[in-house]
């Protein structure tokens, strides 16, 4: 085969090259392109990265391959002989010498400003052509920087509570190799994570765990004697949350040395920040940052209350008191809380300003003994890096679009459009709430999603946005439920979890008829086991109160909102999926109509066994049931809707008239499937000794960021995995096999 040397690349006239695509064939240590021709392509040093051609180019198009010469490395770049693309990324030379932080070291402050515009460039480069939420990285990349040069990852210890803003801290400890595989099968993280790299001493996941965190290995560090440095990295979004108040008020206790960094893209310490001024940092409140942490400073307080405790009678007291009114003169509106629960307060600092950063951070560093610092920067997360209009395609073709934008407009794939199921739980619910004016939303979790505008903007005062702060949520909704109102209480399965006392002690144990709206559930894809919604119906079920159901598709959605806003005497649960909806024909202001609590369905009749489904796992089912029909074989297909209460009429139906049933569900063991057992083994459905039943569920184990038809297929959930189990119990082994093969 015929290949191009890396040695002594020279420029190569395109005219000497313009012949078809299909006669070139290149080989390279680090990639390989041969027929036949993918869809689009890129060739870089060290780096390769495909960009997808219009679907009308013809396969013959003719390319023009510029083979440049650079000083440190060499660079291939294909260029379409159209005008639809032109993507190339701009060079990195200060990037590419930096493989660890202790690189860093070496760089002067001019440099280091370079290279945070180089690491923005990168970053969006990288991750602008994927549907992956980095603008919050692109606000840190002046503080990882200066984080990581004044301390030394590591030994000392640098936790984050945000895992969308540790994509610079992933490039500067030696993934950037493979920052292009973030969120995907056998890619890295898009989160901190222990099993990953050695610089990431504690996994960020849902917030506010940092502090708590970073005091335990602080307290462990004193009890050992180490030296080690502690850095926490916190934000807006979890300072909503009560266990960054229980953390900061144990480290006050405590005294440790350790740093606490609050990143406020928001400009404000208040919870609703439109409301005033926005914090401005200008040459005053830079020197007074300055002054706070310096070393001379921090030693004369510490002196001035040493002085004032020996003094007594009460002068400590008023010297604090002084100190805090003056500190809180010269600091920002909510300052002072910090100093209350006895951190340190240094700030603000301008958070893109690496001069200032690297000064404050040192000082903070330079002490011995300083106890639990909180240093308030300010960020930006549009700054962009001046080379970042080189960085962009400039294509005929529409840009793609974010996360959000797919989850707030349906998109048009194939011949139809696809909407979420989040889409038709707002639209059912804006329909109920305007029959019904005692309902209320009350939504907690981490950003919320752009289907609640809707909602928000029809019925502002009905609608309760939290933040993270779930357990406050559900005590919040069983208050409102007291007083006559209808909630919603719409919080993430993962998140859930932060707030199960409260369900079982607040809502379940007095019966409060709140409505839990469980979104994500099972698996989410990029997201990984962080945000899985595994085991809500194991957590659910167990609670003696609680309904507990599951829609298999978007009409039943409908039907379960309509059914918990009727329920009136005890609290009810339903639970759906990050998914799209495909092909939904359902007319806009659909009402559902209540369903009978603890009834499900037959859909489709069968003699040969039986599958029950629970939730949307249910049209896996009935994929498995046209495969089976393919090989002879005629199942049930049944829809369980509830978990609790049990269809046992249905359940018992199905044990009878079928020598197999089989279970379906995409939930953690201890879920429905242990509730159908427990109803069958107590029934006697089993003692004869001619019935048997299988359960599908998640594997025992934690399913990794994947794509979704990925992650199903890992978990055995898939249509094929759910036929080939039947197959294996009726004896036919070998056509199992073949089906999964």
């Amino acid at each position: 085969m015929g290949s191009v040397p890396m040695q002594n690349p020279t420029v190569t006239t395109t005219s000497n090259i313009n012949q078809n695509w299909e006669d070139f064939d290149f080989r390279f240590s680090c990639f390989r392109v041969s027929k036949p021709r993918p869809q689009g392509f890129l060739i870089k040093s060290n780096i390769c990265q495909f960009a997808p051609y219009p679907s009308s180019l013809k396969r013959k198009r003719r390319m023009k391959v510029l083979i440049l010469s650079q000083v440190s490395r060499s660079r291939i770049c294909a260029i379409p002989d159209i005008d639809d693309f032109y993507w190339e990324k701009a060079p990195t030379p200060l990037l590419d010498m930096v493989e660890t932080p202790i690189h860093l070291k070496n760089l002067s402050l001019k440099d280091l400003k370079r290279l945070a515009d180089e690491i923005r460039a990168e970053i969006t480069f990288v991750l602008s052509k994927t549907c992956r939420h980095f603008k919050p990285s692109l606000g840190v990349v002046e503080l990882t920087i200066a984080i990581h040069y004044v301390f030394h990852a590591p030994m000392d210890k640098i936790l984050w509570d945000v895992g969308e803003q540790t994509y610079a801290h992933k490039i500067l400890t030696g993934r950037r190799p493979r920052l292009h595989t973030l969120r995907q099968k056998n890619g890295l993280s898009g989160f901190t994570s222990r099993f990953e790299s050695e610089y990431d001493p504690f996994g960020a996941a849902h917030g506010c765990n940092s502090v708590s965190a970073g005091l335990g290995m602080a307290a462990a560090r004193d009890l050992k004697g180490k030296k080690d440095r502690i850095v926490t990295v916190i934000s807006n979004w979890t300072t909503m949350a009560g266990q960054i108040y229980e953390a900061m008020s144990n480290a006050g206790y405590l005294d440790p040395n350790m740093v606490v960094i609050l990143n406020d893209s928001r400009h404000s310490l208040q919870m609703k920040p439109e409301e005033g001024s926005k914090m401005a940092i200008n040459a005053l409140s830079s020197t007074l940052s300055k002054i706070q942490s310096s070393r001379s400073f921090r030693k004369f307080r510490e002196a001035a209350k040493g002085v004032t405790k020996r003094i007594g009678r009460g002068m400590h007291e008023i010297a604090a008191k002084v100190d805090e009114y003056a500190r809180g003169m010269m600091g920002p509106l909510g300052s002072t809380l910090f100093e209350e629960l006895g951190l340190y307060y240094i700030g603000p600092v301008a958070g893109h300003n690496i001069d200032d950063l690297i000064c404050v951070l040192q000082e903070v560093a330079s002490l011995e003994s300083t106890g639990p610092v909180l240093v308030h920067v300010i960020t930006e997360e549009e700054c962009e890096s001046k080379d970042s209009k080189k960085n962009e395609i400039v294509s005929k073709q529409p840009e793609p679009r974010n996360l959000s934008t797919l989850i707030n407009h349906p998109v048009v794939l194939g011949n139809g459009f696809s909407r979420t199921y989040m889409d038709f739980f707002v639209d059912a619910l804006l329909v109920e709430a305007e029959r019904d004016k005692n309902i209320v939303v009350v939504h907690a979790g981490m950003g919320m999603d752009p289907a609640f505008s809707h909602f928000q903007a029809r019925f502002q005062d009905r609608f309760f946005d939290v933040g993270l702060a779930e357990q406050h949520a559900v005590t919040f909704s069983a208050g409102l439920s007291c007083a006559g109102m209808k909630p919603f209480c719409v919080i993430p399965s993962s998140l859930l979890q932060r707030a199960y006392d409260q369900v079982v002690q607040d809502v379940d144990m007095q019966r409060m008829p709140v409505r839990f709206v469980i979104t994500s559930a099972g698996l989410v894809g990029s997201d990984g086991p962080t945000y899985c919604g595994a085991f809500d119906i194991t957590m659910m079920s167990c609670l003696p109160n609680m309904i507990v159901m599951a829609p298999s598709n978007e009409a039943d959605l409908i039907h379960m909102i309509a059914t918990a806003a009727a329920v009136n005497d005890c609290p009810i649960c339903f639970r759906y999926p990050r998914r799209h909806v495909f092909g939904a024909d359902l007319p806009a202001g659909s009402h559902g109509v209540p369903i009978e609590i603890g009834r499900g369905s037959v859909i489709a009749e069968g003699k040969d066994l039986a599958l029950l489904g629970y939730g949307v796992m249910v049209q896996n089912c009935l994929k498995a049931r046209t495969l089976l029909l393919d090989l002879g074989i005629v199942a049930t297909v049944a829809d369980a809707r509830f978990c609790k209460p049990l269809d046992m009429d249905l359940v018992r139906h199905l044990c009878q008239a079928h020598p197999l049933l089989i279970t379906v569900e995409e939930g953690s063991i201890g879920g429905f499937a242990s509730h159908v057992a427990q109803f069958i083994a107590l029934d006697g459905l089993l003692d004869n000794g001619n019935f048997k039943w299988r359960p599908i569920v998640l594997p025992d184990n934690y399913i990794e960021h994947a794509s979704p038809k990925e992650q199903l297929s890992m978990a055995g959930l898939t249509a094929h995995h759910i036929a080939a189990t039947a197959l294996s119990l009726l004896g036919r082994t070998r056509d199992a096999l073949q089906l999964m093969h």
